[in-house]
């Protein structure tokens, strides 16, 4: 495993136990991001980097019990708290690393992925391995519970101009990606950019 997986997995590793218990009131946005998806009963869906599965529900509520949801995590100990937590029901759960996805090409809907672009370790051709498994036209939702500012502050930083998630980094790094921007929000109880998958 590359040195860049294995501090990913480290960290997450060691804070997986107490993971919801440290955020226990993020359910309400996770649930709005889901919507933002504007899934349809019977879609096709992934939650990469799902860590402790939280958006699970939400997206199992959007798709129905026709619908496929796929939680995906590269840290077991994270899946293993979400199937503790019972969101395993919701969705199947696969160890997989988001450059190198289990799927099919084109079989997914869209993609949901909370807090995950920071720990990308080659951004670029890891949300090009996203397009591939989602179909033209379908949609990634870049999500995290608070804004960059809030974010960066929480962790006793400053936003800087090299911030990946910052519109002017992330518009043509998507476009780059097979993504195309639709809409992008950064505010201090939410961070959420929302991108098409181009033909």
């Amino acid at each position: 495993m590359a040195d860049d997986h294995r501090h990913v997995q480290e960290f997450f590793t060691a804070r997986a136990a107490g993971w919801d218990t440290r955020f226990p009131d993020d359910g309400p946005a996770y649930e709005a991001a889901a919507d933002s998806l504007s899934l349809r009963p019977g879609d096709a869906v992934l939650d990469i980097g799902c860590g402790t599965g939280r958006a699970l529900p939400a997206l199992r509520a959007a798709v129905g019990p026709r619908g496929t949801v796929l939680g995906a995590d590269l840290t077991p100990a994270m899946l293993e708290a979400a199937v503790r937590a019972g969101r395993d029901r919701e969705g199947v759960l696969l160890l997989a690393d988001a450059a190198r996805l289990p799927l099919r090409s084109r079989a997914l809907d869209a993609v949901f992925a909370a807090g995950l672009i920071s720990h990308l370790p080659h951004p670029g051709p890891d949300l090009a391995e996203l397009a591939r498994v989602v179909r033209p036209g379908g949609r990634l939702a870049l999500f995290h519970p608070v804004g960059r500012a809030a974010l960066a502050a929480r962790h006793g930083r400053r936003i800087t101009e090299d911030d990946l998630r910052a519109e002017h980094n992330l518009r043509p790094l998507l476009a780059c990606s097979g993504w195309r921007l639709d809409s992008y929000t950064d505010e201090d109880d939410r961070f959420l950019a929302l991108a098409v998958r181009t033909p």
